[in-house]
């Protein structure tokens, strides 16, 4: 078994806008949390397109990448990811084009196929019946020809973009893009931080699926996983209550800004409610140093995974800061 120091560990930020606070705010720290980051040892720290969520601020992913590659230097910066049916194949490859002309090397594109919201926002991006879920494959194959010498053969050039290396992830949380994945030859992360139920199945098919490409020569998996630490165990299931009510209000069709921890969550849901979020925060790490450490040892034993992406989920900032710091410390001491 794969042991914790023999993986890399990085970061998914949701540049999460708390309650009473701002957008400007929620940027700030993330910067800060990258900063930190790169200082702790992270690999990687990406930003996910969601729209119409009150409690999230990276709508505008690209620009979001762009500030906080800006303000680090050496840890990689990238999408986890950019919804590819919400656009243009051509306007995300001069957009990571760009990115990755202004901090080579660092830059990585994460490409997912859900609308990043509702119906209604999807409309209201331009998605549409010429460009959907089912269209993904081809929207892909056309977004990496824009990235390789001469483009993808229709006359059309990304510049800046042509020519440049810009690693691709496929991101899914069904079988879909973990089959498309394997047959590529891309890396393949799975979103089991909110939607674990066919991880293991979609690791499998992807695994099975694998043929070697010039991007990848062997199966490549990362895994999200909802990461809350603390100094004890008691403080950090406090601190895990922000993730469940957020959690809570999805299942209600209520999101919000992201919530304070409470003491308890006794009286806050039904049975029924409280099943349904403990089944999506089922692959989550929350605790005391001992308690996460057995936790992530249980999932890279369970998927095998390559490597960790970790969510902190967590609305006070020193304390999200010192999660991740705990967990940096576990790798180091592994």
């Amino acid at each position: 078994m794969k042991s914790l120091s023999q993986i890399p560990f990085s970061i998914l930020d949701l540049a999460p806008i708390r309650l009473g606070g701002t957008a400007a705010e929620s940027f700030r720290e993330s910067l800060d949390l990258a900063q930190h980051g790169e200082r702790w040892g992270y690999h990687r720290y990406w930003l996910a397109e969601h729209h119409s969520l009150p409690g999230i601020a990276s709508a505008a992913t690209s620009v979001v990448i762009g500030y906080i590659a800006g303000g680090t230097s050496r840890i990689r910066v990238g999408s986890g990811g950019i919804m590819l049916p919400n656009h243009a194949p051509l306007v995300i490859a001069e957009q990571f084009g760009t990115l990755a002309s202004l901090y080579p090397g660092r830059i990585d594109l994460g490409i997912g196929r859900a609308p990043g919201g509702d119906q209604r926002t999807a409309r209201a991006l331009g998605r549409s019946a010429t460009r959907n879920g089912e269209t993904f494959p081809r929207d892909l194959e056309e977004l990496r020809g824009y990235f390789q010498p001469g483009g993808p053969g229709n006359g059309v050039h990304a510049v800046p973009g042509e020519g440049l290396d810009v690693p691709i992830w496929l991101l899914g949380s069904s079988d879909f893009s973990a089959r498309l994945a394997g047959e590529l030859g891309l890396p393949f992360a799975f979103a089991s931080h909110f939607a674990p139920e066919y991880l293991l199945p979609a690791l499998a098919l992807y695994r099975a699926c694998f043929e070697p490409s010039d991007a990848l020569q062997e199966p490549r998996v990362a895994v999200a996983v909802n990461t809350v630490a603390a100094d004890t165990d008691e403080e950090a299931t406090r601190l895990f209550t922000t993730l469940q009510q957020a959690f809570l209000n999805l299942v209600r069709g209520t999101p919000g800004l992201f919530p304070p921890a409470v003491d308890s969550m006794q009286g806050r849901w039904n049975p029924l409610e409280r099943e349904q979020v403990k089944q999506m925060t089922r692959y989550s790490a929350v605790g005391g140093l001992e308690r996460v450490t057995d936790k992530l040892n249980e999932i890279v034993a369970s998927t095998d995974a390559d490597e960790l992406i970790l969510v902190g989920p967590i609305e006070n900032h020193a304390a999200r800061l010192r999660s991740f710091e705990i967990v940096a410390g576990l790798q180091r001491q592994s």
